[in-house]
């Protein structure tokens, strides 16, 4: 009853914000085609298997108001002073989903790189961003992506064309700021990286301390011929923040892309990765930290499709939980028919660092190919007795030597992080946190 509500509330909102005809037929259709398939969907229960482990009642039972035109006037100042954004390099910040240019550090861009907000995009009927945009994500199946789909207003639009190369990294900086009431945003982001074409895209997420808000994006990646992409999403949410978050990406032949998935605050987050290797000798690379505490829910659900032969995936996701935090990991690798010679591995590890944390693991293989390599695994565990007794016996006291211990255990996954002014501000972070807050003692 409570879902269905929170359902007739949104169809609601969409009503009183109907498409007014300003915008290009082609993107009020996606709208109207987005609320059309939340309404016969609605909201995903426990019962439904993708969400066995995830209540979404504290998100469905609240009532969020979408903030318009006038959040870009806010100052985020002191919410992008705790980001990991690099300051001096390219970055576009959006306040409650929406572009504030005056709060965002623009360059002039070799030819052939457009980064520009959507809205502005959509108004120019932009022909790459009607083409892609709605084609990959599945706004049909998911019911978060058809919301975001059918309230998407702003959001980013990055088009690398066909052999341009990049090597400064784009930084997306996606603000919430909690007002007097619960507020929801709905980025919306399409990457086009043609044939040949190399660029490294950032998204960071970061919000209030205080109040509730709703952060529902979904980001659309398609990968031309021979492309090298790299996309990094950091999720640094509010203690009273929501945040659920797609990645939907088509890789074309030889298109080598590397996603890395790095959530270390908020009370509820669920990112999901839908990643299909469309063309021959396609790979993908998966890399994801998670570090909750407290009460934090964190739920990870990624699937890789193999639909074309010799494709390489290679996934590793970590988790550190403490507290009474509970974290989820959800993989699936199917391998299609056709995709001979397929090579997929995933690994999913957990570090349980108090008796009441909780981790729930299942990976998954759905192989319909006769000749291929797979496999998949996962453990949970707590600190290694050995290696705390080696310390112990270095000097080193307990709370020291766990911190230690779970800082090497992080640092596996964001060892793999490319862009070295991140990697350094992360490992910095981190090193903090471990100690600030004991994340690493196992206190219960």
């Amino acid at each position: 009853m409570l879902g269905t509500e929170s359902k007739e509330r949104y169809l609601k909102a969409f009503e009183q914000a109907r498409p007014n005809g300003r915008a290009p037929g082609w993107f009020e259709n996606l709208r109207e085609e987005g609320i059309s398939s939340f309404q016969a969907l609605g909201f995903p229960t426990t019962r439904n298997e993708e969400w066995k482990y995830t209540n979404i009642e504290p998100v469905t039972s609240q009532s969020f108001i979408q903030v318009g035109g006038d959040a870009a006037n806010a100052d985020p100042g002191d919410l992008l002073a705790r980001s990991f954004v690099d300051k001096d390099s390219l970055y576009l910040t959006f306040i409650n989903g929406v572009y504030a240019p005056k709060h965002s550090h623009v360059e002039s861009l070799p030819n052939g790189i457009r980064v520009r907000s959507l809205a502005e995009a959509v108004r120019d009927d932009d022909p790459a961003v009607a083409a892609d945009l709605g084609h990959y994500a599945e706004h049909r199946r998911h019911a978060f992506t058809a919301l975001n789909t059918a309230f998407m207003i702003d959001g980013a639009a990055v088009e690398i064309a066909s052999g341009c190369r990049l090597v400064e990294p784009i930084q997306l900086v996606f603000v919430s700021m909690a007002g007097s009431q619960p507020m929801v945003s709905h980025p919306r982001i399409l990457i086009i990286g043609g044939a040949g074409s190399e660029a490294r895209i950032v998204e960071s997420y970061i919000g209030s301390e205080s109040g509730n808000y709703f952060c529902n994006a979904v980001t659309e990646l398609v990968g031309g011929a021979d492309s090298l992409l790299e996309h990094y999403r950091l999720q640094q949410e509010g203690l009273a923040g929501f945040h659920v978050g797609t990645l939907a990406a088509k890789l074309a032949r030889g298109c080598h892309l590397t996603a890395h998935s790095v959530s270390l605050s908020g009370a509820l987050l669920r990112n999901n990765v839908h990643i299909v290797l469309d063309g021959e000798g396609a790979e993908c690379v998966l890399n994801g930290l998670y570090i909750a505490d407290g009460k934090q829910h964190v739920d990870n659900f990624t699937e890789i499709e193999h639909a074309k032969p010799h494709g390489t995936s290679l996934e590793l996701y970590k988790g550190i939980l403490s507290g009474n935090a509970h974290g989820v990991f959800n993989g699936k690798i199917v391998v299609h028919k056709d995709a001979q010679k397929t090579d997929a591995r995933q690994t999913n590890k957990n570090l349980l660092l108090s008796p009441d944390a909780v981790v729930n693991t299942k990976p998954q293989l759905e192989i319909y190919a006769d000749d291929v390599k797979c496999s998949h695994g996962s453990t949970i565990g707590q600190l290694d007795p050995d290696a705390m007794f080696y310390l112990r016996s270095r000097g080193l006291g307990v709370d020291e030597a766990r911190s230690l211990l779970s800082f090497a255990f992080a640092s596996d996954v964001v060892g793999k992080i490319k862009i070295d002014a991140l990697r350094l501000r992360l490992d910095g972070y981190l090193a903090v946190k471990f100690r600030r807050d004991k994340i690493a003692i196992g206190a219960s």
